[in-house]
């Protein structure tokens, strides 16, 4: 079977509207043979090209009768899976998840291991900025959440109130497996506080958590 025969046999059989990287054709053959195949389906109108190297079948509205346009959420996910990236919730975005706060982002914003960019599907756009490996632990759990939470919070944003919303949040395994990640010292210290906040009444007194959280060691911010 050609390389146009096979590239098609796929593609006709992809749900409309639902974006897909070239990679999904790797081994069907040479990239400029499926790069040629699904450029010339763009030109018969069988394929819209998203973004660089991002496809999907059209789809009409059955609302407005224009061609549904992806989300650059959709498209950052679809690239991330073929770059072999992980992806993570943005700290304020995690921050608002976890009841700490309302602010919505102004343009959505998360954390990668790879480059930092911007994807963009017509007018809207969507920012990936790399970050360390230490913030993308536990990506996509709750344990990430509240990871990178505590990055975005950082050791002047803690207080009784963030702890308790933490405690709460969490199981006690989900907290066992978040104390065993690689971590600043001042993080590990108030997740010391978290510890102290679940075992009992003694320790939930806001006065005493507050205190304690003003004496955690200074933030390191390297």
């Amino acid at each position: 079977m050609s390389v146009a025969k096979a590239v098609w046999s796929r593609v006709k059989h992809m749900r409309k509207g639902r974006p897909f990287s070239r990679n999904v054709f790797a081994q069907v053959g040479s990239r400029a043979a499926v790069d040629k195949t699904l450029s010339n389906l763009v030109k018969s109108g069988l394929l819209e090209r998203v973004a660089r190297g991002v496809y999907m079948r059209p789809k009409m509205s059955i609302y407005t009768g224009c061609r549904v346009r992806p989300s650059p959420i959709d498209i950052m996910m679809v690239l991330a899976k073929a770059n072999g990236e992980t992806i993570q919730i943005h700290g304020a975005e995690a921050v608002r998840r976890l009841g700490l706060s309302t602010q919505m982002q102004v343009v959505p914003t998360y954390y990668t291991s790879g480059t930092t960019r911007v994807i963009k599907a017509g007018n809207a756009v969507v920012r990936l900025r790399h970050v360390s490996n230490a913030r993308m632990q536990y990506a996509g759990t709750k344990i990430g959440t509240v990871l990178t939470a505590l990055y975005y919070l950082g050791k002047q944003g803690l207080s009784a109130q963030v702890i308790s919303r933490i405690t709460k949040a969490m199981s006690s395994e989900e907290l066992r497996k978040l104390k065993g990640c690689k971590m600043p010292v001042w993080m590990r210290s108030a997740l010391l506080l978290v510890n102290e906040a679940a075992l009992g009444p003694a320790s939930n007194d806001p006065s005493a958590l507050n205190t304690r959280c003003k004496l955690l060691p200074p933030r390191n911010t390297h």
